[in-house]
């Protein structure tokens, strides 16, 4: 499936960031604002570069990219603002980078830019050095045993109030049908054990935190 791959100005260690990121043919790329000194270090190039430009490091915009310029003052982030941009050529999945660390605001504002995403029909992923999140409503969410290796966290939160009816399988630590409460985190550290695991919520949503293991990209 194509998909759109947005890098915003967050923290990102770039040998790992050009160890994550895989660009086919069909994907869109977007430097929001400082993400675009990131496409440079790696040596990418993006389809659009797009914000106010305030956190960009790089002095002259010259390339066979289009840029948007956005004001200053203005109601979206520049990470929404790529997102919007991306669901409006059509896209349905998102992979977001540069969107952790640095400002703890504009860390949450980026955590709920995955609402944003499930909203619109689409899907969002985090991706950040050390963790990867996503987000799920009334729905469940597998995890095959290549990705489910023995030992590697994984940790789920209530997200926007309770979650009801929660099951997690195939982890050490199981749930059968509970209701995860916003202000008690039951569902912190828990572990793969090297089976598929498999994450359920029959009513309410779930942010799923994942340990990011860079053997994977060796």
């Amino acid at each position: 499936m194509k998909k759109c791959i947005i890098i915003g100005a967050g923290t990102c260690d770039t040998q790992k960031l050009l160890k994550q990121i895989i660009v086919q043919k069909e994907d869109l790329c977007i430097a929001a604002d400082g993400g675009f000194d990131y496409f440079q270090q790696i040596g990418l190039m993006p389809n659009i570069v797009l914000g106010d430009m305030d956190s960009l490091k790089t002095q002259t915009l010259c390339g066979p990219f289009q840029v948007k310029r956005l004001p200053a003052e203005k109601d979206d982030t520049d990470m929404l603002a790529a997102i919007k941009e991306g669901l409006a050529m059509g896209y349905k999945q998102f992979e977001l980078y540069g969107a952790l660390g640095g400002r703890l605001d504009h860390t949450f504002a980026n955590i709920q830019c995955l609402l944003y995403l499930l909203n619109q029909g689409a899907k969002g992923t985090i991706v950040g050095d050390d963790v990867i999140l996503t987000l799920i409503k009334d729905t469940k969410i597998t995890f095959y045993t290549d990705f489910a290796k023995k030992g590697r966290k994984i940790s789920v939160f209530a997200f926007g109030g309770d979650a009801h009816g929660v099951s997690e399988s195939g982890l050490k630590y199981l749930l059968n049908h509970v209701t995860v409460r916003q202000e008690f985190p039951i569902g912190v550290s828990n572990e793969f054990i090297g089976e598929t695991a498999e994450i359920a919520v029959q009513c309410g949503m779930l942010l799923i935190c994942i340990e990011q293991q860079w053997e994977e990209f060796m």
